[in-house]
């Protein structure tokens, strides 16, 4: 599949990708052993080449790129040189397989840094399997975890087929192993400072730097207003966002109160400024070629930022407009450039929501929904503010209702669908009439002038109900570090009257999506009031599908752990020596397994 031309202009996606490198490992028993595997176990490398290539994606939407080790790996000589080939080819991710018997510490791979895993071949012929296992106890003895890949049914040595068991996990691995590569090295970008009190946009560099491997840049917002001065953007692209807002973005009732109602020149020039700023907020986190063509070489370089936050309240929305208009642009998969990646951008700076939206595109290369946890609704309460309407179906046991101050992505109205279900997709998959069902299910509302006093126009939508969806967010606490949280669950549609009831009781000028986690009668998930009562945060943030199974293996690699999750055991994925910490509470084994080897790319 192609993608459009134009959705690698001013993103933080080049071309020079980390790549997946696959190890063929081979019994290194020369004189007919070796001889009669080569063959074979090439074939398995080179079909696993095939199924990675084929249905993974980075994030600018070309096919993830792989690097199969030749000739086979028997020994330690090939090791090294295998090593040195993924150095030299930007290698990210590490996955072994063989059908046979290796010399484990010889043939492993040792990077600590480098995600792994190892596929033994299921078959009787040849032991793959102990090598497996054998190679996993050298990974766990070594303090080098890695995961463990083991078909179901025991398949013939000369069967080309990779099972859709195996399949799954080597496809779960591949994703959040590419998350973790593609995220080392790169920055988050802090646009102000702390907001309103709110903890987790207290940036905190050292989670960032140990657990995730990036760094973190800060800038005052006295930037973004010296280059509105400045007119340091693209004038000729500003021109044609303009007219691209006009036609496209409709503007909707001003909900305020008649003595703080704004004039039309003052809404024009709002309109005006916030197109600026997501333009300068984009600038700033990728950079731009155009400025240097301006004079400005410097600032052409942007951070090299794949996520970023914004401050606004309160130093900045008490004098300007407020960043709604910048964060939902961004956020979404489209603009007047075309159908493109979305820039991870956090509101009011809330760094820890915004590395969970990052998990969450790096996982489904999908837009994010940022939202505050706002309330629980009991069927009981509903029914008590709705003229007796009773909640039923996956809402039967209470809605949470999510919302945020102002901006979302648009992709969140949920007017994409996939298999005959709202969703958010890939912006390589979705089509120009979903763009624009998008589009016109939104509207931009002049912001509350006792919230927002320098102005700004809010984005307002309500999400379509039936959306497969999982609610995440990363929380810090002291002495354990982070530690995330996870609730799968649906969208959910309300009639008109009844949403209109309970959402007008908040703000009229913000988007709104109704979620229902799915309860499974455990811990947290005993109820959906338990749920929003176990939450860790004022912020969350909704990822399209049940996507669940993939945060808690990228969290396994990170050494995050997870204390609050309703994912069924068996589609859990995570290293081998997990295990040794425990197989009966597996909650509690990954905490133990993650204080044990410490952060990713820090010590403990």
């Amino acid at each position: 599949m192609s993608t459009n031309p134009q959705t690698n202009k001013n993103t933080a996606w080049g071309t020079d990708l980390p790549k997946i490198g696959i190890r063929p490992t081979i019994d290194g028993r020369l004189g007919g052993v070796r001889e009669s595997l080569e063959d074979q176990t090439q074939a398995l490398a080179k079909s696993v080449e095939k199924l990675l290539t084929e249905n993974l994606r980075y994030p600018n939407g070309e096919p993830v790129q792989c690097v199969v080790a030749k000739p086979c790996i028997g020994g330690v000589a090939e090791a090294a040189a295998t090593e040195d080939l993924f150095r030299r080819e930007n290698v990210g991710v590490s996955l072994t397989v063989t059908p046979c018997w290796c010399y484990g510490s010889e043939t492993m791979d040792m990077d600590p840094l480098r995600p792994k895993a190892v596929w033994g071949f299921n078959g009787t012929e040849r032991p793959g399997a102990v090598y497996l296992a054998a190679v996993l106890a050298g990974h766990s003895q070594k303090g080098v975890p890695a995961f463990g890949i083991y078909g179901k049914d025991v398949q013939e040595a000369g069967d080309p087929t990779i099972p859709d068991d195996v399949q799954h996990k080597l496809l779960s691995f591949a994703q959040c192993g590419l998350a973790v590569a593609l995220m080392r090295g790169k920055a988050y970008l802090s646009m102000g400072g702390t907001s309103m009190g709110i903890a987790g946009s207290v940036v905190d560099h050292a989670f960032w730097e140990k657990y995730l491997g990036m760094r973190v840049e800060d800038i005052d917002m006295t930037e973004v207003v010296g280059r509105m001065n400045k007119d340091l953007y693209d004038a000729e692209e500003f021109k044609i966002a303009s007219e691209w807002v006009k036609k496209n973005c409709l503007e909707g009732k001003d909900f305020n109160a008649p003595d703080q109602v704004r004039s039309r020149e003052q809404l024009d020039s709002e309109w005006s400024d916030s197109i600026k700023m997501a333009l300068i907020g984009r600038d700033l986190m990728v950079g731009n070629p155009k400025l240097a063509e301006m004079g400005y070489g410097e600032q052409a370089h942007g951070h090299q930022a794949i996520a970023a936050g914004f401050q606004g309240q309160r130093q900045w929305t008490d004098h300007f407009p407020n960043g709604d208009f910048m964060e939902a642009i961004l956020n979404t998969s489209f603009d007047w450039n075309g159908k493109r990646p979305p820039y991870i951008l956090a509101t009011e700076n809330d760094a820890l929501n915004g590395a969970t939206m990052l998990f969450g595109h790096l996982l489904t290369n999908t837009a994010q929904i940022f939202a505050d946890l706002r309330t629980y609704w009991s069927p009981d309460a509903v029914a008590n503010a709705c003229d007796g309407y009773q909640l039923e179906g996956q809402a039967s046991d209470g809605l949470l209702h999510l919302i945020n101050s102002g901006p979302a992505a648009l992709d969140g109205t949920g007017e994409q669908s996939a298999d005959g279900e709202p969703t958010m997709k890939p912006f390589w998959e979705i089509t120009d009439e979903e763009v624009q069902k998008c589009l016109d299910a939104t509207t931009w509302h002049p912001s509350i002038t006792e919230y927002f006093p320098g102005g700004g126009m809010s984005t307002r939508y309500k999400t379509k109900g039936g959306m497969p969806s999982t609610m995440t967010r990363i929380n810090l606490v002291a002495g354990l570090g982070p530690c995330l949280q996870i609730a799968e669950g649906y969208t959910v549609d309300l009639p008109d009257k009844v949403h209109d009831t309970l959402d007008l009781r908040t703000n009229a000028t913000w988007p709104t999506t109704w979620f229902a986690p799915i309860i499974t009668g455990r811990g947290a998930f005993t109820s959906t009031y338990e749920v929003m009562n176990n939450w860790g945060a004022n912020h969350c943030v909704l990822t399209a599908g049940h996507v669940g199974h993939l945060f808690i293996t990228l969290a396994s690699i990170l050494r995050i752990p997870v204390y609050m999750h309703n994912v069924a055991d068996e589609r859990i994925f995570r290293p081998s020596t997990w295990n040794a910490f425990g197989t009966d509470n597996r909650e509690s084994a990954d905490f133990r397994a993650c204080e044990n080897f410490g952060p990713l790319y820090g010590r403990k």
